[in-house]
């Protein structure tokens, strides 16, 4: 299911958000432009969870990455490695549902409180992968953490909201309108699913405790932030 649009935003382009994704569109053009360095730049940047694990306990020999001393401390990583993204459609899914879902949280929460709350819940949903692989060396990228708090937050806020949303059958591609409360919680078990079936010690790709992690948040902490409620969610 792919999302196309929803019905609860009065304004699609919203100063936060549309700063948020030129920022990931602008490293990833930084990536792109280093060529093969692009690989080095990315395990500099990355949260790495075992690395990070080892500078919340206090591990100094740890704290910096052992194998590039230009490297910044762990602790930065979680706020760096949200800006960070594999290619480009790793790049274009996560932007697409920031673009769907993002503004209208931001017009419930206002512009300074909407950048907090991402970078919070991007802080969360990183120290969530860590508590649940500790011990992992792969590198963890992209906004998707921050993004599922986004969405978290919507499930929340705007639960009769419509999701107008692609579904492709074969060759063929159908739009049909879903209750964001389905949506979303289709998403959110299927995120837990591939979590619980995850091997903690060999985890690799999918960041998906990070997503799971971010949700939760999400939904925690929006209505906390919201001081406005859209014309749609009045009706």
């Amino acid at each position: 299911m792919i999302p196309f649009r929803d019905n609860q935003a009065s304004r699609r382009l919203t100063l936060i958000n549309v700063m948020l994704i030129a920022a990931n569109v602008a490293v990833f053009l930084y990536e792109a432009s280093l060529g093969r360095g692009s690989g080095s730049f990315i395990y500099q940047y990355a949260m790495i969870p075992a690395r990070l694990t080892s500078a919340l306990d206090g591990g100094r020999e740890l704290a910096r990455f052992p194998y590039d001393s230009a490297a910044p401390p762990a602790l930065e990583t979680i706020v760096t490695s949200m800006f960070l993204h594999g290619g480009i459609l790793h790049l274009a899914g996560n932007m697409l549902y920031l673009f769907i879902f993002g503004a209208a949280v931001e017009e419930a929460m206002g512009h300074l409180r909407f950048l907090l709350f991402y970078l919070i819940c991007g802080i969360a949903a990183a120290l969530a992968m860590v508590a649940f692989t500790p011990h992992s060396t792969v590198p963890v990228i992209g906004a998707s953490g921050a993004i599922a708090g986004v969405l978290g937050a919507y499930f929340v806020l705007y639960p009769r909201a419509r999701i107008t949303t692609i579904l492709p059958i074969f060759v063929l591609m159908y739009f049909v309108e879903i209750p964001a409360i389905v949506y979303l919680l289709i998403w959110f078990v299927a995120q837990l699913y591939a979590g619980l079936s995850q091997n903690p010690e060999v985890a690799g790709g999918v960041a998906w405790w990070a997503h799971v992690g971010g949700f939760m948040v999400g939904m925690l902490l929006g209505p906390m932030l919201a001081t406005r409620v859209s014309r749609a969610r009045r009706r």
